[in-house]
């Protein structure tokens, strides 16, 4: 295969995965099914086959529903979108069943970004999941070798353990999510311990993006203000596994 036909192939696949993944950050935090019809948010009405195909129905549609005429939110279309363009990167640099593997992980990256994000939520089955799939990758031969993936995922989870358990101790209160040193720990059973130290950079750089965004809109950042760390990291860690192949 060329490696048109690779990034092609992985574009279909993210618009696929990304209109599922669209699905499951609506639904699984209010308790619905993931695995039902979908339906218009306005007039409940499911939603044909036609209406449901990543990317090409929003733009027919126009971005609206095709009975009632409400509007579609157009989250669903740039997650699909984001999906899309990981699965491509990520097998026009490593095509094959490596370029497979860092889809895959592009796109559980961005589930958990979403949730956290949003909800200041990262689901232990989700984090389990990347952590597993990165063993199981590193177990298959897949570089980096499995036992950097191990350090990783040790070290990882150990170093964000430690920091939150300080600062609870030196301030009273909690400072991070108890899903954060769990996510770190699962990137690196992907990445490998070597990275982690941009990893975490990756992701203050993101997080001082978002406070120079939060200075413009309400409220104002204070030291109160809440950061989704573990998004931040999801949001860093791809464009690492693109790096370090």
């Amino acid at each position: 295969m060329t490696l048109i036909e690779w990034g092609a192939g992985g574009f279909i696949a993210g618009a696929i995965a990304g209109s599922f993944i669209a699905t499951l950050a609506v639904r699984w935090p209010s308790g619905k099914a993931t695995n039902g019809r979908s339906e218009c948010d306005t007039c409940t009405v499911q939603l044909r086959w036609f209406e449901l195909v990543p990317l090409i129905s929003f733009i027919i549609l126009r971005g609206k529903c095709r009975r009632c005429g409400a509007k579609i939110t157009r989250e669903h279309f740039l997650i699909e979108l984001i999906c899309a363009l990981i699965g491509a990167l990520a097998l026009i640099m490593v095509p094959g069943g490596e370029g497979v593997a860092g889809a895959y992980f592009g796109w559980l990256l961005v589930a958990l970004a979403i949730l956290d994000f949003r909800y200041f939520w990262l689901p232990d089955r989700l984090t389990f999941l990347l952590g597993a799939t990165g063993f199981l990758t590193g177990a298959l031969g897949l570089y980096p070798s499995l036992s950097d993936r191990m350090i990783g995922g040790a070290v990882g989870y150990t170093v964000l353990r430690l920091i939150a358990w300080g600062y609870y101790r030196l301030r009273g209160q909690r400072g991070m999510g108890a899903g954060d040193p769990k996510m770190l720990g699962a990137i690196g059973l992907w990445l490998g311990w070597q990275v982690l130290p941009f990893v975490l950079l990756g992701a203050s750089m993101v997080g001082l993006a978002l406070i120079l965004v939060q200075f413009f809109r309400k409220p104002p950042v204070t030291a109160q203000t809440r950061l989704p760390l573990g998004g931040m990291m999801a949001v860093a860690a791809f464009p690492i596994w693109l790096f370090i192949r």
